[in-house]
């Protein structure tokens, strides 16, 4: 991650993990990751359940406490800033399962997204981008949330995200259980989201999918980064084909 295949200027790096430990309690689940994600791209995190994806996501939110290393975004170390304050800072997270308030609407759903913010002419705007992303949002934003289906939930997720205004945006399996067509829709809105110029961390179990999409990847095995750089090189690598891309 950080480098840059089509040879352009690459953008300041917005995030860098170096060296990062973490426990989940007897457990080490991340042994020594480093990384560096740039403004402006799409980074891919791949690897097999148990690997150490969503703990890294949780830690660089400040939802698992670090047990060694650094987590920088824009030069400022955030391993002692509580979540909200990470927030603040522009990053925010897009949990796996969704995790809505079913027993709120959309609406509300997406206001809950914007409550660290100020309200205002600016806040407003970032509602109506929202629902021009995602339509199907707008026609149902009096209904409550848990009676949407599976895809439309995760583009309430992701619209909630993206009510904080982040900087940078991770998404934590967004296709995960969803069906095909669903499926293709989520990634046509990363696509969006990318080129409205959010920064995105995508996890995500569909290799295929995340590295099509992507610009830089990583793949983590039993808690460690054992490979990294272009997306479009990992899709021709043989371990990487072999182990993630069902050897086609």
């Amino acid at each position: 991650m950080g480098s840059d295949p089509a040879g352009s200027d690459p953008g300041k790096v917005l995030l860098s993990v170096e060296n990062l430990f973490v426990r989940r309690g007897s457990v080490e689940i991340l042994k020594g990751v480093s990384l560096e994600i740039r403004e402006g791209e799409i980074a891919a995190l791949i690897g097999a359940n148990g690997a150490g994806k969503s703990t890294l996501l949780m830690a660089i939110s400040g939802i698992l406490p670090v047990k060694d290393g650094s987590i920088r975004f824009l030069g400022e170390e955030l391993r002692d800033l509580p979540p909200d304050r990470r927030v603040s800072r522009g990053v925010t997270q897009v949990p796996e399962g969704r995790r809505i308030f079913p027993r709120l609407t959309v609406l509300e759903n997406l206001q809950i997204g914007g409550s660290l913010r100020q309200a205002g002419a600016e806040l407003r705007k970032d509602l109506e981008w929202v629902l021009e992303l995602f339509p199907v949002l707008r026609e149902r934003q009096r209904q409550l949330a848990g009676t949407l289906s599976g895809g439309e939930q995760q583009m309430l997720a992701i619209g909630r995200g993206l009510m904080a205004r982040p900087k940078l945006l991770m998404l934590d399996e967004p296709s995960l259980g969803l069906a095909p067509k669903a499926v293709s829709a989520v990634f046509e809105v990363i696509r969006a989201i990318h080129k409205a110029g959010v920064t995105l961390l995508l996890v995500e179990q569909n290799a295929f999918q995340a590295l099509r999409v992507a610009q830089t990847a990583a793949v983590l095995e039993t808690g460690c980064v054992v490979l990294s750089g272009p997306a479009a090189d990992l899709r021709e690598n043989p371990a990487v084909r072999q182990a993630y891309l069902g050897g086609g």
